[in-house]
């Protein structure tokens, strides 16, 4: 089984990075494979509304010129995904933004890519703005019928500069129970293949409020 992580702060090691392996390292204890792909810091347009990937339904969105198309393609193969993101004005960083806003779309109009993938949310900020951030993040992974591990308390840990992270004693224990949490539903679901059967996918309905 494999976890692949996507880093979505503009450093590739502060504390958004330190998060993410602190869950990674109760996976690796479980022998799950890891790797870390460092979102933050490319140059990532949000998307254009152009209604390609709902046509073509390739598995690719139509933009070209960045990686976010090789990225929808190793989400596909993972068995577990974690989201990570520093909080900038209350809110989730825009290239990360940006790459899921892309990427969950493509998944959805390509008969649910990411259903019943093991999905997190991990947020790193230095004071305020975690929780708006961890709820934005984690309307990606509802609305993609992933499968969402828990810990003891929202997913938020706290640290300014690179590194501070590792003081915050709950954070730290947070980071630490949802990586346990993830491995054992992994290998809940990995184990239930061919024995428990998967609920039919439906169709969606969309609806509108203007009638």
């Amino acid at each position: 089984m494999k976890v692949l992580a996507f880093n979505g702060s503009p450093n590739k090691e502060g504390n958004t990075w330190h998060a993410l392996n602190m869950v990674i390292a109760e996976l690796e204890k479980e022998n799950i494979e890891t790797e870390i792909v460092h979102v933050g810091n490319k140059t990532i347009r949000g998307c254009s509304a152009c209604g390609q990937c709902v046509k073509n339904k390739n598995e690719q969105c139509a933009q070209s010129g960045d990686e976010v198309n090789e990225w929808i393609q190793k989400m596909k193969q993972a068995d577990g995904i974690l989201f990570g993101s520093p909080v900038h004005y209350a809110a989730m960083a825009g290239t990360m933004k940006s790459f899921m806003d892309r990427a969950f779309y493509v998944a959805s109009v390509n008969n649910g890519l990411l259903r019943h993938k093991v999905g997190a949310a991990v947020v790193a900020v230095r004071r305020s703005g975690g929780l708006p951030t961890f709820g934005q993040l984690n309307n990606f992974i509802n609305y993609s019928e992933m499968l969402i591990p828990t810990s003891n308390y929202w997913n938020v840990i706290h640290g300014a500069r690179a590194g501070e992270v590792i003081q915050d004693e709950e954070g730290v224990q947070i980071m630490r129970v949802l990586g346990k949490n993830m491995a054992w539903l992994m290998k809940l679901v990995e184990n239930g293949k061919g024995s428990v059967a998967e609920p039919e996918r439906e169709s969606k309905i969309y609806m509108n409020f203007i009638h």
